[in-house]
């Protein structure tokens, strides 16, 4: 095995003292041009690479970051992680990655932060959505022994930063549209009602429609799993309860493709008979037949926004200003409308 290469010896080849080597090593103090090229010199001949785990432990931070995340083979919380990553490098951090379940127990979670405590990362971007009790460990003496932490897609709560999507607003885009298009029985495809951005969701899809003057009745509702099959399911389930609808609503654009299978194989047609509109704006969702209508989410930036909440944090924190004020962001998600929900005013004057 090859010897590692430190200060010292650089030092011992070059004549100079370490300390001198460390101040080349860290670009410090008044060192003359030609004793600064000699000892980079040596540094590039020998291959020396600084020990980064000492450097820390003398400057007191790891310029590193801990990701704590869900579901990356998924389409959503992989923009999430790339979000993340590209904020981190541009500040300089390095990222430690843990990937846990969104079920997971309180006690598994504790433990993984506690562990990432010790690692001494600088902060800590939580990364896995609200789902069942999943946020029941966060109380002010774990937070305290933790380092700076930013939750994401979370319910708001005071005392603790926030970076989420308006799940709410972007549903209420939605159904908007499909009211604007003349719908006027919207059916929804909710997800699973244990996980807050599904029921954020259905709360937009049931506002408008309340404000409207519409029903919003079981009838008009089916529960999915997020899963292409589930919409499936869900879409049988509505033309059984409800078989006048008019649109469909899925909370992911995955149900969505499996409410389009359905509406394919019984022969309707989609838009004239019953629009459909996803949430997510997954790319593949440009070539469903027809393109998919969808909220598209910015979920690049919800990665980028919370690395820089969490810069912040981690900048108060090594200035002992305990100051920043602790809050909620919001991003607004946009509409995409493309074939599945939209009848142009030539083709609609002829129906």
């Amino acid at each position: 095995m090859r010897k590692q290469i430190t200060m010292r010896d650089i030092a011992r080849i070059t004549g100079v003292s370490p300390k001198t080597v460390s101040r080349v090593v860290n670009n410090q103090g008044e060192i003359s041009e030609v004793t600064r090229k000699r000892v980079q010199e040596a540094i590039e001949t020998l291959g020396y690479s600084p020990n980064i785990t000492a450097r820390s432990l003398v400057q007191g931070r790891s310029n590193t970051i801990a990701v704590v995340a869900w579901g990356i083979e998924y389409y959503g919380p992989s923009r999430v992680v790339v979000g993340i990553e590209r904020q981190a490098d541009e500040y300089g951090y390095s990222l430690l990655l843990t990937l846990l379940r969104a079920k997971e127990t309180d006690q598994k979670i504790r433990d993984t932060l506690k562990d990432l405590a010790a690692r001494r990362v600088d902060g800590i971007v939580f990364a896995i959505p609200e789902f069942n009790d999943n946020r029941s460990w966060i109380n002010e003496e774990v937070l305290n022994r933790l380092p700076p932490i930013v939750f994401l897609n979370m319910e708001s709560r005071s005392g603790i930063n926030i970076v989420s999507v308006d799940n709410k607003a972007g549903a209420r885009l939605a159904v908007t549209h499909l009211l604007e298009q003349g719908r006027k029985k919207i059916a929804t495809i909710c997800g699973p009602l244990r996980w807050w951005e599904a029921r954020q969701r259905l709360a937009g899809w049931k506002e408008v429609l309340d404000q409207a003057g519409f029903f919003t009745s079981g009838d008009v509702i089916a529960e999915g799993d997020w899963s292409a099959e589930s919409g499936e399911r869900a879409m049988r389930q509505l033309l059984e309860s409800a078989p006048n609808i008019d649109a469909v609503f899925a909370a992911n654009d995955q149900m969505a493709l499996g409410a389009l299978g359905v509406l394919h194989q019984r022969g309707i047609d989609v838009p004239d008979d019953i629009a459909v509109v996803g949430f997510d704006n997954v790319p593949d969702s440009a070539y469903f037949y027809p393109p998919l209508s969808t909220v598209d989410q910015p979920l690049l930036e919800l990665g980028k926004v919370g690395v820089q909440k969490l810069n912040q944090m981690i900048a108060t924190v090594r200035h002992d200003d305990d100051g920043m004020e602790k809050s909620t962001t919001l991003l607004m998600p946009k509409m995409i409308v493309r074939q599945s929900s939209y009848i142009d005013n030539l083709k609609k004057n002829s129906l």
